[in-house]
């Protein structure tokens, strides 16, 4: 049997490396082999899974430096059928990539907001006139370098490898301890993959909105969540694009979606919450390669 995965692309994307390690361990545990599909964005990759492009689709969700990936998020709020089956767990590593001699050459850097979000410090402290400029993935900007010896991208090692490109930092990110939170999310059940996704939930993740702002409006559907001894992992806030002000929360849950305290919260949940998308229930894959 074969699948179809989405992923931000090109190829050589923290994205890509993830859905690589999943596709293996997918291989390892069911026989299914994988062929990778990138498309140009997060938003992409996703609506490939709800029309039917492909049968599943690996996307960043939170980085531990600079937090939530809102395109994720509110893409996956758009899209009412996709559900998630894992979530996987990369150490980010970024490197500096550029063709040029030394530092001092380099006038532009090229990445993904989030990389560059998350190397700030070391660009302030190294490279502190550079003109930043967001692309839309860490490698978009790799096939320029050699032709232009004054820019420089952050990404990978493994992307400087697969595109034959000299490294001029290592290891730049602000904090040693960086990694990132990826969602396996699909629309049609793909049995195998349900079984050994949902075997061991240990999280749901959900969102809801609030019928107004009112006092209390968001501490109610949460109380039923702490009355019930269910831990939240995450929360976050998004605007509902509706009316300034008005908001979407994203809630990550210690608890499978199955057990009798989470549907009796679900039941609760109702009768304070306009709108509510229960994402899924999975567990938590650690991935320790080298990146």
């Amino acid at each position: 049997m074969t699948i179809s995965i989405a992923h931000l692309g090109p190829p050589g994307t923290y994205a890509e490396q993830a859905t690589v390690f999943y596709a293996n361990w997918l291989a390892e545990k069911t026989g299914i082999t994988a062929i990778l599909y990138p498309y140009p964005s997060i938003a992409q990759s996703l609506q490939a899974v709800a029309s039917g492009q492909t049968k599943l689709a690996v996307v960043p969700v939170e980085n531990s430096i600079e937090g939530s990936v809102t395109m994720t998020m509110d893409t996956l709020w758009q899209l009412d059928s996709l559900q998630i089956q894992l979530a996987l767990v990369m150490p980010i590593a970024h490197t500096l990539i550029s063709c040029a001699t030394s530092l001092d050459s380099i006038k532009t850097v090229y990445s993904h907001p989030q990389a560059l979000a998350q190397c700030q410090g070391w660009l302030g402290k190294f490279l502190p006139t550079v003109q930043l400029i967001p692309s839309n993935s860490t490698t978009e900007a790799l096939q320029r370098l050699e032709h232009d010896l004054t820019i420089a991208a952050i990404s990978s090692s493994r992307a400087a490898q697969l595109y034959n490109l000299p490294i001029l930092a290592s290891n730049i990110n602000d904090y040693p301890e960086n990694c990132t939170r990826f969602w396996v999310v699909n629309q049609g059940e793909v049995e195998a993959v349900a079984q050994i996704s949902s075997a061991s939930a240990s999280h749901t993740s959900l969102a809801f909105s609030v019928p107004a702002n009112l006092p209390g409006a968001l501490l109610k559907p949460l109380q039923v969540f702490a009355q019930l001894g269910i831990n939240l992992s995450r929360i976050e806030s998004r605007p509902t694009k509706r009316s300034l002000g008005e908001y979407l929360f994203f809630v990550d849950l210690e608890a499978d979606v199955n057990q009798a305290q989470m549907q009796s919260a679900l039941a609760q949940l109702s009768m304070h919450t306009e709108i509510v998308k229960i994402f899924g229930s999975y567990h938590i894959l650690p991935m320790s390669v080298e990146t």
